[in-house]
């Protein structure tokens, strides 16, 4: 065999090659498409499937947390991170004017923690939740938002303990408690808000809705202001 023979023996196995390269290619894409996309299309179609529900600042949800009588005409809702300053300040402001307008208002609270900047606000979600299992949410909400600057600066582990404290002073199941916390639904709940809340453009905390309107300062007068507004709009009254 000369030196051109050579050449191109060795050009026809190289082609040939190639060829099966290509053959081997076009199988694993077959594969892919008919085997590994389908189960990652049922991944993703089973991971949003199970994120469950959420809700416009205009609707009540089943498991919405209501301080008032839910057949109020004006809705109040309140995206809050239990960890952020000026959430607190907000919850004072609303428990100061809560007697003038609950005759007209309910109000609703909804989780939106900023867990990028607070330590502390998913596990203190969580146990606002469980707490809700027993009847308390409220309680524990506004324990929580009293002591914030008692609890904020603590390590997670004292955080928790703070926590409990307050649990127990509520007179709750602590055992419980520490079980509904790492329920699915409990973890969901305070996640399905917050993708809530992102879909409804709330972009920090506190974001206050009224009647689906968003106040750009939830002050005391602008709150009241528009309370009556609303009222007014809902009764004719």
């Amino acid at each position: 065999m000369n030196k051109r023979e050579q050449q191109r023996k060795i050009r026809e196995e190289k082609q040939q090659a190639a060829k099966q390269r290509a053959q081997s290619r076009q199988l694993a894409v077959k594969v892919g498409l008919f085997g590994v996309t389908p189960l990652l299309v049922l991944f993703v179609l089973f991971t949003l499937l199970n994120q469950g529900p959420t809700y416009s600042p205009i609707e009540i949800a089943d498991n919405d947390h209501i301080r008032g009588l839910r057949e109020r005409p004006v809705s109040i809702v309140v995206y809050a991170d239990f960890q952020c300053p000026a959430c607190a300040t907000e919850n004072d402001t609303m428990t100061q004017l809560w007697p003038r307008i609950s005759d007209k208002a309910h109000l609703i609270f909804r989780h939106f923690p900023v867990t990028t900047a607070h330590q502390h606000t998913w596990t203190a979600s969580l146990y606002a939740e469980a707490a809700g299992r027993q009847g308390r949410f409220w309680e524990m909400h506004d324990y929580l938002f009293a002591t914030q600057t008692l609890w904020s600066g603590l390590s997670e582990e004292d955080a928790e303990a703070e926590f409990d404290t307050y649990a127990l002073e509520l007179n709750l199941d602590i055992d419980q408690l520490h079980a509904d916390m790492e329920l699915e639904d409990i973890i969901a709940k305070v996640r399905n808000d917050q993708r809530g809340g992102n879909a409804s453009g709330v972009r920090g905390t506190p974001t206050v809705f009224i009647n689906g309107r968003q106040l750009a300062r939830p002050t005391r007068d602008r709150i009241i202001e528009v309370v009556e507004e609303e009222f007014v709009e809902a009764t004719g009254d």
